[in-house]
């Protein structure tokens, strides 16, 4: 039996981690920690756990959690994780870290692109980046782990095959990419107001997206070199759903057959990543609730680029999927154990 405590249990992410867990028969979940809702019945912040929970939400304490549970989840904002853990901690128990404090290896570059100062420069480099398609093995062994961020999920598996078998040009890649409203957190921000929202879309983080190092970063471990990408996000009106749509100049002679076979290569075998056929594009409604990604790529030879797209549900193959995920590989579980459900539709 797994032992879990998530902080940060009451947003967006969270949930979806107790969502995916509740029912689990080898996790048991231990605490429930939120800041802003300690001391109140967990069913009564979130109703649709009515009859399956009668968990409190508690304190943050990672020191207490970290005597009690095998696994810490922290779906905290940015600069929560790094300052409260330390290597105490990890002897204790595994950390599945859903913010982006661990995620980029340069501390300088972290601290400019979040403005904050890193609190655990020292474990930076410990860290496990946790895309298990492509650090699967490392993730086995790892105390920390980085969970990947939504757009930089969709983002790397949608490109990483071409990359990786030097089939495109990493420095001409463009991601234009479209996220839920749920991405933005459960906060109170007049910009994700109903009203603001609907019948709309809008670009955001122009040029300056704080997951643009993240993706650079990981297409540059593919193609072993430093590379700069354009990445451009967009809200969507809709509650979940990542859709990316990236483009970039092939190398001289590829054909459309070596894109399909490179998918093949990489994503055959994957449980979650699932290459459609030839001429379907994805489309976040066939992903949703689930955590499954939808990739495929078409081949302009008239600009002699591709254009290379995935889905994927941000809250479960973006977020707190990706996290249980990570720890069924840290555990020694099957890779998709509670994690194979179909996706919701309509």
């Amino acid at each position: 039996m797994i032992k879990a405590g998530i902080v940060g249990a009451t947003g967006y992410a969270g949930n979806e981690i107790v969502r995916l867990l509740i029912n689990r028969k080898d996790v048991e979940l231990v605490r429930l920690c939120s800041r802003s809702y300690a001391g109140e019945a967990y069913a009564g912040i979130y109703q649709n756990y009515r009859a399956l929970t009668d968990l409190e939400c508690q304190e943050e304490d990672m020191e207490l959690l970290a005597e009690e549970a095998d696994v810490i989840f922290t779906a905290t904002p940015q600069g929560y994780c790094a300052s409260r853990i330390n290597k105490d901690i990890l002897s204790k128990a595994r950390v599945i870290d859903l913010s982006a404090d661990f995620r980029i290896k340069d501390i300088r570059e972290y601290e400019r692109w979040y403005g904050i100062v890193h609190q655990a420069p020292e474990l930076v480099d410990e860290a496990v980046y946790g895309l298990c398609e492509i650090n699967r093995e490392q993730i086995r062994q790892a105390r920390l782990v980085a969970n990947p961020g939504c757009y930089p999920t969709c983002s790397t598996l949608a490109v990483y095959p071409l990359v990786k078998e030097g089939l495109i040009d990493p420095d001409t890649i463009i991601i234009d990419a479209k996220s839920g409203v749920t991405g933005a957190g459960r906060g109170a921000k007049t910009d994700n107001l109903y009203c603001e929202v609907n019948e709309s879309m809008k670009a955001y983080g122009v040029a300056s997206h704080r997951h643009t190092p993240e993706i650079e970063d990981q297409i540059g471990y593919a193609c072993g070199r430093k590379v700069r990408i354009s990445f451009t996000p967009h809200l969507a009106p809709m509650n979940r759903g990542i859709l990316v749509t990236a483009y970039a100049s092939l190398k001289e002679g590829v054909r459309a057959e070596q894109i399909r076979e490179a998918y093949g290569k990489y994503y055959d075998k994957e449980t979650f990543v699932r290459v459609l056929p030839e001429g379907i594009c994805p489309q976040t409604k066939w992903v949703e609730g689930s955590n499954y990604v939808d990739v495929n790529a078409v081949v302009d030879s008239r600009t002699n680029r591709v254009i290379m797209m995935g889905a994927l549900d941000n809250l479960v193959k973006g977020a707190a999927g990706q996290a249980v995920q990570n720890m069924n590989l840290m555990f020694g579980l099957q890779e998709w154990e509670g994690l194979r459900m179909a996706p919701m539709f309509p």
